[in-house]
């Protein structure tokens, strides 16, 4: 992202991770990162720029901007994925 992005794409960055997600790293665009490739956390929140306040599995707490650092999402909190299956008939699939 260049610059800040607007409320509209904060809400959606929100909406799209939620707290509780999992993520894993694939590269930060900070050449100074402590974080390394592979490292997985867990959204904690999403702040008012679109950073996902992060909780990494080795105890650190560096943030990610998406559009800026790759990333892939490993799974959803548990609310999201039993309203899924509600909404299937409870049936997983």
């Amino acid at each position: 992202m260049n610059g800040f992005p607007s409320q509209k794409q904060v809400k959606k960055i929100k909406e799209q991770y939620p707290k509780g997600t999992r993520i894993e790293l694939i590269s930060m665009n900070d050449p100074y990162s402590s974080i390394e490739s592979g490292t997985k956390g867990t959204v904690e929140r999403v702040d008012d720029i679109g950073t996902l306040n992060m909780k990494w599995d080795n105890g650190r707490t560096l943030g990610v901007v998406p559009g800026e650092d790759s990333f892939k999402v490993i799974s959803k909190p548990l609310e999201e994925s039993m309203e899924q299956e509600q909404s299937m008939g409870g049936m997983s699939m």
